[in-house]
């Protein structure tokens, strides 16, 4: 059986033949000025973690701390130095291929800013391109929009797409907004599209309800149903899971 469950802002557990992974985890239910919406189970025993780039939201050192030391991480050539103490370190470049399992990881371009806050590391952005026996799962990460996403995963079955940024914001940089998202759809051709880096923090001083939490998704949803309607467009909640 495969199955992604959306823990929250761009961490996904995608468990694919037997095989898991997570992305990007930030488990934390503080984060700065930054509360979870909604709490979370912690994904417990995988095959490796993924992550996509530097930047704090991604890179979250505290959230790494939580797993098993023996388990390989995969990051961007150059970070690896962020991750003292830890041996099972991958650093990887654009076109890599490494097989976890019943699965081969494979790094792919991404349009984003790499470098660590306060410059002690910078690596390129990275996304995941996932591909086990019976299917095959792209992670974008943090990206804008590059022509080379159109076939970028052949045969691609689900895309796990950035739709905005922090809190009430889409933030400063290199983003994909939800019309945007809509357009990396198309370009990809996924049969099934989940957004991912939404809904998940607010401001301490923002309630639950803050329309931010649940606006992007539903924007998402109209630009990509008028976009691309052939492609099946799943939303999940943080924590929700979708059987594949």
């Amino acid at each position: 059986m495969s199955s992604v469950r959306y823990l929250g802002h761009s961490t996904v557990l995608v468990e694919l033949d037997g095989t898991r992974l997570v992305t990007d985890p930030l488990l934390r239910r503080r984060v700065g000025h930054l509360l979870r919406a909604l709490p979370v189970d912690h994904p417990g025993e995988l095959e490796a973690v993924l992550i996509s780039h530097a930047h704090h939201d991604h890179l979250d050192l505290p959230s790494l701390a939580s797993f098993d030391p023996s388990i390989p991480i995969v990051l961007p050539r150059g970070l690896g130095r962020l991750l003292k103490g830890r041996e099972n370190v991958h650093e990887v470049e654009e076109g890599d291929e490494l097989t976890f399992g019943e699965v081969t990881v494979r790094a792919t371009h991404a349009v984003h800013e790499g470098k660590r806050a306060g410059g002690r590391a910078e690596g390129p952005a990275l996304g995941y391109a996932l591909g086990g026996k019976s299917l095959r799962v792209y992670f974008a990460g943090d990206t804008d929009l590059f022509p080379e996403m159109e076939g970028l995963v052949p045969d691609l079955d689900l895309a796990l797409i950035p739709i905005w940024g922090w809190g009430p914001s889409l933030g400063r940089g290199l983003h994909l907004g939800p019309a945007r998202a809509a357009e990396a759809v198309r370009l990809l051709q996924p049969r099934i599209a989940v957004p991912i880096h939404w809904g998940t923090y607010r401001p301490m001083h923002r309630g639950a309800r803050a329309r931010f939490l649940r606006d992007p998704a539903d924007a998402f949803v109209r630009e990509t149903s008028s976009l691309v309607p052939e492609v099946e467009v799943r939303v999940l909640q943080p924590g929700e899971q979708l059987e594949l």
